[in-house]
């Protein structure tokens, strides 16, 4: 049998396999090929959690627009954080003065529980989230010297104290932004030392323990930005470029290695704010800015669909920065 014949045969031998499961009564819609995306994107709410001067934990409707409501909250507060969601909790991990890994139910309101503490050489400040199906990320950040880090580490959803490092950024940076795909995590912008400003987009795979690659960059090196994605592009939002506020809404694209574009703008300009994620739009709530007052409560989308500027769709209970986003 030729070469040709067997690569035909064994196409359609995996075509009928795959056909016999969407047609079989149990199939659910996901198959063993390829992660959902439940915890990169969410259908029901986004969450805003913890953050400087506040303790909440905020959730807001992606289904109608509206201000958020309070559904607990953490204990002890910090700031700074970074945010992971699995499929029945967020994360809120990481962050000062105490590096907690914190997690409250999507299920149920209620109050976040410390799972397990982040000492050193664990310990990790100002650093960006990622989720994949089964592990939350924490990449980058600072230490309490204050000095950049470039650790991966991951814990499993199914047993959070146990944390490991797994891998390395291309640059140590802090205050950057998270974004997840389907299979690899990102990290983008960020400082890279006291007043060194980052534009790096960096990868690392979630279906092995590696080190991360350097896949592009943003359209302007900033720090203190917020990460959003859709089911195929990653987005870097606001930002700080001292001594002005950023209201670039950056895009790259996950299916290829490539720089961003800047595809919109916020409705003011604002850093650290905290992203979340639905399946049609990317959120930013809170952020500070330049300006008085120096924090702000808005919350904002923007279209996956078209690349457009964001519209203020409602209010947090309180203004702040440096919370972490989580969605479900």
């Amino acid at each position: 049998m030729s070469t040709n014949t067997v690569s035909k045969a064994q196409k359609e031998v995996f075509n009928e396999a795959v056909r016999g499961l969407v047609d079989s009564s149990v199939f659910t819609g996901v198959t063993s090929y390829g992660p959902s995306q439940t915890q990169a994107q969410g259908s029901n709410y986004g969450y805003t959690t913890d953050g400087s001067g506040s303790a909440n934990i905020e959730k807001y409707s992606f289904v109608s627009d509206g201000n958020a409501s309070l559904v607990g909250t953490v204990s002890p507060s910090k700031d700074y954080t970074a945010g992971q969601s699995s499929s029945t909790h967020g994360y809120n991990s990481g962050g000062g003065p105490v590096a907690y890994i914190q997690k409250f139910s999507f299920s149920s309101d209620g109050n976040a529980t410390n799972v397990t503490t982040l000492s050193f050489p664990f310990y990790t400040d100002q650093s960006s989230g990622q989720s994949s199906d089964t592990y939350g990320y924490l990449s980058g950040g600072i230490n309490p010297s204050y000095t950049s880090q470039n650790s991966i580490l991951k814990f499993p959803f199914s047993s959070e104290s146990s944390i490991s490092d797994v891998g390395d950024l291309t640059v140590a940076r802090h205050w950057l932004a998270g974004q997840s795909s389907a299979i690899h995590g990102y990290t983008s912008g960020g400082n890279a030392g006291p007043s060194t400003l980052s534009n790096v987009i960096d990868k690392f795979p979630f279906a092995s323990d590696a080190n991360a690659s350097d896949v592009g960059d943003l359209t302007v090196a900033r720090p203190r930005v917020a990460g959003q994605n859709s089911y195929t592009d990653g987005y870097t939002s606001g930002g700080l470029i001292p001594p002005v506020a950023s209201n670039v809404i950056d895009k790259f694209p996950f299916a290829t290695d490539a720089n961003a574009s800047d595809v919109g703008d916020l409705t003011v300009a604002a850093y650290n704010t905290t992203g979340s994620s639905s399946v049609e739009n990317g959120y930013n709530a809170g952020g500070g800015h330049p300006a008085s007052p120096a924090f702000n409560n808005r919350i904002e989308k923007f279209p996956f669909a078209s690349d457009d500027n964001a519209i203020d769709v409602g209010d947090l209970i309180q203004a702040k920065i440096g919370g972490s986003g989580q969605q479900y």
